[in-house]
């Protein structure tokens, strides 16, 4: 016997194992558990093997190599900005516009005028451009007796207009004028001799209706250009509603008839467009002229040729009383300002005499009231040229400005343009412009001009405008 144990080394021939000695240690190396857990003595004595090795990259991947943000988009954006400099300078300037600096109206010092009215009637002053200087009485329809040819004249010459120094169409005359002739020498009318089977030419018939205010020759023109005096006495109303008069009937060409009405406001108005026309106003300003038959025929208005009165129709009846529809010009400073007045319904007798006598007395005083007042003095900067993008450019007064007017009153100023626009560029001194003071055919205008060089917009400012 040994001391070994018999039933151990019975196992060990009985399994067919045999057992080789550890080269290092004899100790028995565990075996490893069952159903694949790792006990605590595993995981002290056999550390569990590393991960595998991960796959090798592809060629593809090989290739691929990360991507840098900046220089993706830089060259866009540079793009971008390039496109959005040239967009900004080619695009089309904005055109230059003129801006007034200085005020927009002007008043006159001073009071308001008082002016010597009539006692009775009616009457308007107003100067052309201005507007209206004082009125008086109550403006309601009433008879004009022979201020009525005024409109008769104003139809006629605007369906058929003359040609200053020319005498116009042949009016040819006809029984019914000759006629009318000897009734109204009868009636007290006023009338002019003609003959039927004279010729008359349109400017010789419209002196015999606006200096001695022949009837009968009112009447013949009527039939002239409308073929009746019914249908003339239409085309009358229409124009006067045309002007505005809406205060006013026509039911004669003459003014004969009572049941022709208007008032003073009306009248007025029909005077400013009256006298725009130049053969009317050299009609109405006529003091006299010989006729057809050698005839010296004088104008009923005795104001014209004196205290700057120009014209324009004198009328008076029995019931109409004395009225006349008057303008006159009176220079300031080289500028004409044109007054136009009415006054209606005098009868104190004689009436001719009474109308002309009032309507003398309120036209001098009116137009002693008038002055002309410096507004802009030459060199004065008035505005500017505004290009659209930021620039300006002083603009000045090239010469002093004046103006007419009374006490109180208020202008109106304005800076225009050329017609064919302002321009992007422009020398110091070059004319750029109209400032006009005052309204319609009264107004003032002067040229301004660029107080230094005017340049087109900078590069700069093309590229930052905004609209």
């Amino acid at each position: 016997m040994t001391g070994e144990s018999p039933g151990r080394a019975d196992q060990q021939e009985s399994s067919g194992e045999t057992t080789e000695p550890n080269e290092t240690n004899s100790a028995v190396e565990a075996p490893a558990p069952t159903g694949g857990r790792r006990t605590l003595l595993d995981e002290l004595t056999n550390p569990p093997p590393p991960p595998p090795p991960p796959p090798p990259e592809t060629e593809e991947a090989a290739d691929r190599t990360p991507v840098n943000p900046l220089k993706t988009w830089l060259p866009v954006v540079l793009l971008l900005a390039l496109v959005f400099c040239v967009v900004q300078a080619l695009r089309p300037l904005p055109a230059p516009t003129l801006k007034l600096t200085v005020a927009s109206s002007y008043t006159f010092g001073g009071e308001r005028p008082s002016l010597p009215w009539p006692a009775e009637g009616q009457a308007v002053l107003e100067a052309e451009g201005l507007g209206r200087i004082g009125a008086f009485g109550e403006q309601r329809p009433v008879p004009i007796a022979s201020v009525a040819k005024v409109m008769t004249a104003y139809v006629i010459l605007r369906d058929h207009p003359i040609e200053q120094g020319d005498t116009g169409k042949t009016v040819e005359v006809d029984r019914k004028a000759e006629d009318q002739f000897g009734s109204g020498q009868t009636e007290g009318e006023s009338v002019v001799k003609v003959t039927a089977g004279q010729e008359l030419s349109e400017y010789e018939a419209l002196e015999a209706v606006m200096l001695p205010s022949a009837n009968n020759i009112a009447r013949l023109l009527a039939r002239w250009d409308a073929g009746s005096e019914a249908a003339f006495v239409r085309k009358m109303n229409a124009v006067a509603r045309e002007l505005g008069m809406h205060d006013t009937t026509y039911t004669d060409p003459s003014g004969l008839e009572a049941t022709t009405v208007s008032t003073a406001s009306d009248q007025v108005k029909l005077g400013h467009a009256a006298m725009k026309d130049p053969v009317f106003a050299e009609l109405a300003g006529k003091t006299r002229y010989t006729d057809l038959n050698g005839d010296v025929q004088q104008n009923v208005n005795r104001l014209l040729g004196s205290g700057d009165v120009v014209g324009i129709k004198t009328g008076s009846s029995t019931r109409a009383g004395g009225n006349l529809l008057f303008a006159a010009v009176r220079d300031f400073d080289g500028t004409e300002q044109l007054v136009v007045g009415a006054m209606l319904g005098q009868h104190k007798a004689d009436i001719l005499d009474t109308v002309l006598g009032r309507s003398d007395t309120l036209l001098q005083a009116t137009l002693r009231a008038l002055a002309s007042d410096t507004v802009v003095r030459k060199g004065e900067t008035v505005g500017y040229v505004d290009d659209g993008l930021g620039g300006r450019t002083e603009v000045m007064a090239t010469e002093d400005v004046r103006a007419i007017g009374w006490g109180g009153l208020k202008v109106r100023l304005s800076l225009d343009a050329p017609r064919n626009g302002v321009p992007h560029a422009a020398p110091a001194g070059a004319p750029i412009g109209t400032l006009t003071v005052g309204d319609a055919d009264s107004a003032v205008k002067i040229p301004v001009a660029l107080g230094r060089h005017l340049s087109s917009p900078s590069f700069g400012s093309k590229l930052t405008r905004l609209g």
